[in-house]
């Protein structure tokens, strides 16, 4: 796993699982607490991820709204748009770009 980017902004490329976690959370909280603002998550290039890599994301969105701040999704692969509308998450999460709901209607999107 290997997240770029500064405190507006960041990328996820490779496995957000449970090996990289810690080491994503600590960079993922790091970015939140240092900035204002929304924090765009990239998760283009996110390959596999598994239920404590969401947590991770779960855990920076609600840091995220303690700060202040807003936890944005970015370039979400199909799989896991389809994962955060199976667990409803889609409806606490800020996702740019379409998200289909279970019956095939699409959300209002961000941006």
């Amino acid at each position: 796993m290997r997240i770029t980017g500064d405190h507006t902004g960041l990328a996820i490329e490779g496995r957000l699982d449970v090996r990289s976690a810690a080491d994503a959370r600590a960079l993922l909280h790091a970015a939140v607490d240092g900035g204002e603002g929304d924090l765009v998550l990239d998760l283009g290039r996110l390959e596999f991820w598994d239920a404590t890599g969401l947590g991770v994301i779960m855990g920076t969105h609600r840091r995220a709204g303690r700060a202040g701040r807003r936890l944005v999704l970015r370039d979400v692969p199909g799989q896991l748009q389809r994962l955060l509308v199976a667990t409803r998450l889609h409806r606490i999460l800020a996702v740019e770009g379409a998200v289909q709901d279970p019956v095939g209607t699409t959300l209002p999107a961000l941006g």
